[in-house]
């Protein structure tokens, strides 16, 4: 099941509008990240591609990217 949302991110956190796209099963898998849940995630902060999974990384998270982060630890918890 495809999963969508929208998160604010904070101006003392890099500040913009995360928007994620993420392909979600019921159980965990080879294909998902970690071996989760989520097998295609992707993230746009302001119009700008941050983040791509699709049964593997396009795009990996940036750790020095606080906004990036916040938004794809969120989509995890949540999702994976």
């Amino acid at each position: 099941m495809w999963r969508e949302g929208t998160i604010g991110i904070p101006k003392t956190y890099g500040g913009g509008i995360a928007h994620y796209w993420a392909k979600v099963y019921d159980e965990g898998s080879d294909y998902g990240i970690d071996g989760g849940r989520i097998s295609k995630l992707t993230i746009k902060i302001d119009g700008r591609t941050v983040v791509n999974y699709d049964r593997g990384w396009d795009i990996k998270p940036d750790e020095d990217d606080l906004a990036t982060m916040i938004t794809y630890t969120i989509c995890i918890k949540e999702h994976n």
